[in-house]
């Protein structure tokens, strides 16, 4: 399946929607897609996998270093993962949710933050 990533804002935040599979041979062009939605004015970066079917080591790594970034600049990263689904799983195993909020609906994600 053909990556895409779909960009909406709500207020200040905005949301990248990824869909399909995010491997290594994409990463870069993600990463980019991504830090062209960052500034200054951000209060958060949401992350909604609700639609990737795979992720790998080099997306996890991605987006740990979007988390670490994003902290250091007084800014948060929430990601969106179905529950239950196999990319919940890594985030898991990688440790990933312990470092930024992980949340199961894009609602909730944006609830977390205060956005509407």
């Amino acid at each position: 399946m053909i990556a895409r990533v779909d960009e909406e804002w709500h207020g200040e935040v905005p949301v990248a929607s990824l869909h399909g599979e995010f491997d290594a041979s994409n990463v870069g062009e993600l990463g980019g897609r991504l830090r062209a939605l960052l500034s200054n004015q951000l209060i958060a970066l949401v992350v909604d996998l609700s639609g990737t079917s795979y992720l790998d080591s080099a997306g996890i790594n991605l987006l740990f270093s979007f988390g670490t970034e994003l902290k250091a600049r007084q800014q948060g990263l929430a990601i969106v993962v179905r529950s239950g689904s196999p990319i919940e799983r890594m985030i898991q195993l990688t440790g990933l949710g312990e470092t930024v909020a992980v949340h199961p609906t894009l609602p909730d994600a944006l609830a977390s933050l205060e956005v509407t």
